[in-house]
């Protein structure tokens, strides 16, 4: 271990910086099922929160897991589940409820393949187009991923951010490559790392509004057992929380549901470029892809091939004013990923069919190899 004045630089497996992060972020309640390949997450926690002041709870199944995170949330702990594949399928519905009543809560889904239990030891990026529309009903998502053990500590601390700033659900999805995989972390200080709470009522019970809203879409739930008393419901609500048929609020209740994370993708958007100023074909590829992506890029230049890549750190909300920017500076795309396509199609749609958007495909358990890319970019230029 080496020690600094600012960081602590450690060697962890990326599920150890996923729960190292959540601690960090202020996770202090964490209800999970053990599943492969997120287990370490729950393990870590199990021993260090306690040593915290806070709670960790293994649930009976992965759907009691996601409802007790809800739960502790609406007390006002920052609270976390992680889970895999089927487990990730079992949260959808209370998914949709936290997004409905707008509870903050960290979802880590570290994926596999599929689908059913499919390959639970191998890694997979089959959960996309899930983690977006998993749950049912118009919503909107915010979803981040990572390439590396400490973008995984870095992106679960955002992760608890964001959900606390926009009040919201926020999925993190690594892959078993990324989760599994030992490498360096440094870890700031404390007191270097920003955190976000969530806002807290300023007005006296009697005048409380639960799901009042001002301008920034976002409504400020007290945490319950503060004195604050309101109803929480996942059936369309006024902004005193109980259930209405009334059909103007429910279209106005959605639709700001939306555009809360809408209005504000601009924060929420982030994304790494490497070597695309002067690229003539765009690798996009993320999670543990992106590793691989990265030393193909440096393998075509090598060749002559002008490649470069774009790697987004969030995929939900998706980039699509970076990508169709792109779309007129370069001639091709492509997106290697280990499904069969789930974001080549989103790329595609945001590049309005200006340019070639080719896949690389692999879901037999294996990893996509940075010579596969190369060989893909020269047969596609």
């Amino acid at each position: 271990m080496e020690k600094s004045e600012s960081s602590t630089t450690l060697m962890m497996q990326g599920n150890q910086a996923c729960a190292v992060g959540a601690l960090a972020a202020g996770c202090r309640f964490f209800a999970g099922y053990p599943i492969t390949p997120s287990s370490e997450i729950a393990e870590y926690l199990s021993v260090q929160l306690p040593r915290r002041g806070g709670k960790f709870i293994q649930m009976e199944d992965e759907i009691a897991a996601m409802g007790a995170t809800i739960g502790a949330s609406l007390t006002g702990l920052k609270a976390m589940t992680a889970t895999s594949g089927p487990g990730f399928s079992l949260k959808q519905e209370n998914i949709g409820y936290a997004c409905m009543t707008e509870v903050p809560c960290v979802i880590v889904n570290v994926m596999r393949g599929g689908p059913s239990t499919g390959m639970p030891t191998l890694p997979a990026q089959m959960d996309v187009q899930q983690a977006r529309w998993g749950t049912h009903g118009d919503h909107e998502i915010i979803v981040l991923t990572a390439s590396s053990a400490q973008d995984t500590y870095e992106q679960t601390i955002r992760a608890f951010n964001l959900s606390e700033r926009y009040m919201t659900p926020v999925i993190l999805l690594l892959d078993e490559i990324v989760g599994h995989s030992t490498e360096k972390v440094v870890l700031p200080r404390q007191s270097e790392i920003e955190i976000v709470n969530r806002k807290q009522p300023e007005m006296p019970p009697q005048d409380y509004l639960p799901y009042k809203t001002g301008p920034d879409l976002i409504p400020v739930l007290a945490n319950l057992g503060s004195g604050y008393r309101y109803n929480v419901t996942g059936l369309c609500h006024d902004e005193t929380g109980f259930p209405t048929n009334d059909t103007r609020n429910n279209e106005a209740l959605i639709r700001r549901l939306v555009e809360k994370i809408k209005a504000h993708r601009d924060d929420i958007v982030r994304y790494r470029e490497r070597k695309l100023d002067d690229a003539e074909i765009v690798i996009f590829a993320y999670g543990s892809v992106a590793r691989s992506a990265k030393s193909a890029v440096v393998k075509c230049r090598e060749k002559g091939i002008r490649a470069g890549l774009f790697e987004p750190s969030v995929i939900w909300p998706f980039p699509v004013k970076e990508v169709f920017a792109l779309s007129g500076k370069v001639k091709a795309f492509l997106v290697p990923e280990m499904n069969l396509g789930q974001l080549a199609r989103e790329v595609r749609g945001a590049v309005e069919f200006k340019v070639p958007v080719h896949q690389l495909n692999r879901v037999d358990g294996n990893p996509i190899t940075p010579l596969e890319i190369v060989n893909k970019v020269e047969e596609v230029i």
